[in-house]
């Protein structure tokens, strides 16, 4: 029995969308997507419970997004964490000159400029593992050196231990987004 959606809500400035399912009977469950907060109850939930539920899985979500920002640090954290990656794995050949979070890379993972060598990691990867990040400060460090997708450029990034697993994780999140692009090695999701 599909999901019985209630009207969007706001919480704390937050678009919340609440979605009720006859099959769930306890279990409450809250994340992201395109912009808003989805949290699934059971909808047996009378609304008190609804309410308190949606603020407190809002609550958790924003504590989880918070804590995963400050680990993986601002843009002077990511500018020296892509200094290391070049150095551990590419031989410090790739140097930028610089490294930063932006929020408006919805289509891509990461972007690099060769001619100002300057890299660009798009603010969704925040939530993602870190070997999914580094994975992606490696592709774009490769292509300060090697500005095409060539067989030279793949040889370059598989230097990095995780790029498979990496690859793949990126490609699960892709697909279940149903954007249903190629995958990374195919296309560009990470340029």
């Amino acid at each position: 029995m599909p999901a019985d959606r209630s009207a969007g809500a706001t919480l704390s400035g937050e678009d919340v969308e609440v979605r009720r399912s006859s099959r769930r009977r306890r279990t409450v469950t809250a994340y992201r997507e395109s912009g808003r907060t989805v949290v699934l109850i059971p909808a047996a939930f009378s609304p008190a419970e609804e309410q308190r539920w949606v603020a407190q899985m809002v609550a958790k979500l924003q504590t989880r997004e918070e804590r995963r920002r400050r680990s993986l640090g601002g843009d002077d954290e990511l500018m020296a964490r892509a200094r290391a990656l070049s150095a551990a794995h590419l031989d410090g050949v790739p140097q930028p000159a610089s490294v930063r979070w932006v929020d408006n890379q919805n289509r891509r993972w990461g972007s690099c400029t060769p001619a100002d060598r300057t890299i660009r990691l798009s603010s969704r990867l925040r939530s993602m593992p870190e070997y999914v990040v580094e994975y992606v400060l490696v592709h774009e460090l490769v292509h300060l050196v090697e500005p095409s997708h060539d067989a030279r450029f793949w040889s370059l990034v598989a230097r990095y231990p995780r790029a498979e697993r990496a690859r793949g994780f990126l490609e699960g999140v892709d697909s279940g987004a149903g954007h249903g692009r190629p995958p990374a090695g195919d296309d560009d999701l990470v340029d």
